[in-house]
């Protein structure tokens, strides 16, 4: 089975699905193809579909339609006139080159998620409802929403696993509790990977909080897959969930620990991690990161830095509004300057990364501030 598509940035490694190695990843520069040679590439994507056993992880086929993606709107349009064919092989096959295209050609998102959301109305295939799950994450359109709750339903436990991996994509500002609900029981799923995917998407690609999450990512810590249980307890440790504290330490003692066990140790900020992440090499970002929010003396090193910096940046701007202040669902700090006669922000900057420009001068950093304003 191919690897589930996700939109979110996440390091690749053996712990967690490889998103690089992903069938509609992008590839190197691919020159550019007319209308004729896009048919021809589609209906040779197809023809594998029909053909081929396990066509989903077919990488010829895939590098077929990313070669036809390219061309844009040129393969959106070829694709929507596709949708509309009695061959299951060919609609399914015009989903994936919507998602393809629409991965690298944001202008023709709006178009492809119509398409799509108007064929899974009334599609009763499998396969091309599978195609329809995977392409609507590549459009990132609010819209795709009902269509991927209804999908999730599925008896298929491949559609249910797309399903997980492309609602953080299309989700709003506002977050639908039927999507909360979704996404709740599609973690207690009885595929192994919807589980892990999931839990993924609940818990480290979205910001929700509440009862019914955290008790959704709890009950992954104990699951019998481990890719499972390490989001379930990434998951509640990005909620500074105190529970996670004990399975962090168990993921940092472990042979082999994926990135983003760091972050959730730094999300943590306890002082008994600190002798753990003193194993791994300091020069990391992702373990600095974490001494630096768990270990007491480096966090106020950073803080008294942080006021440093603020008040030599009032100090060249006595009339600009400035705030310095932390995300609970991000780590580090955020200084803001705002247009006071708007109220809009003007400026955002990660006070550890203007700092490290600085070389830790916060007197210097906030003259780069001041600069970048200038800017």
């Amino acid at each position: 089975m191919a690897a589930p598509m996700s939109w979110a940035l996440t390091p690749p490694s053996p712990e967690r699905p490889d998103l690089e190695s992903h069938p509609m990843a992008p590839r190197g520069t691919i020159r550019a193809v007319n209308a004729r040679e896009v048919a021809a590439l589609f209906d040779a994507a197809a023809a594998r579909s029909a053909s081929a056993a396990g066509a989903r992880d077919d990488e010829d086929r895939w590098e077929l339609l990313r070669r036809a993606g390219k061309a844009g709107r040129l393969a959106a349009r070829l694709a929507v006139t596709r949708t509309t064919s009695a061959d299951v092989a060919v609609r399914s096959t015009a989903c994936d080159l919507l998602g393809v295209a629409s991965q690298s050609h944001e202008d023709i998102r709006e178009d492809a998620a119509s398409a799509l959301i108007s064929l899974a109305a009334d599609e009763v295939e499998d396969a091309v409802r599978w195609s329809i799950a995977r392409a609507l994450g590549a459009t990132g359109d609010v819209r795709a929403t009902p269509v991927l709750l209804g999908l999730g339903e599925s008896a298929d436990a491949e559609i249910r696993l797309e399903v997980a991996t492309s609602l953080p994509a299309v989700l709003g500002d506002d977050v639908d509790r039927s999507v909360v609900a979704t996404l709740v029981n599609l973690c207690g799923d009885v595929d192994p990977e919807v589980r892990n995917w999931a839990a993924f998407a609940l818990g480290w690609q979205s910001t929700v909080d509440g009862r019914p999450v955290r008790q959704a990512l709890w009950e992954r810590t104990s699951d019998s897959y481990g890719e499972a249980r390490e989001e379930g307890i990434r998951g509640l440790a990005r909620r500074r969930d105190p529970r996670a504290l004990p399975l962090v330490a168990g993921l940092l003692a472990e042979e082999s620990v994926h990135p983003s066990t760091f972050e959730a140790a730094a999300f943590l900020a306890h002082p008994s991690l600190v002798p753990l992440l003193e194993e791994f090499d300091p020069t990391s970002e992702n373990v600095a990161t974490a001494l630096r929010e768990c270990d007491p003396l480096r966090r106020a090193q950073r803080d008294a830095s942080a006021m440093m910096l603020l008040d030599a940046l009032h100090a060249r701007l006595p009339d600009v509004e400035m705030a310095m202040f932390g995300d609970r669902f991000e780590l580090g700090l955020e200084l803001e300057v705002i247009d006071g006669s708007s109220g809009n922000r003007t400026a955002r900057w990660s006070v550890e990364s203007l700092l490290k420009r600085a070389e830790g001068d916060p007197h210097l950093a906030a003259r780069l501030a001041a600069g970048d304003l200038r800017r």
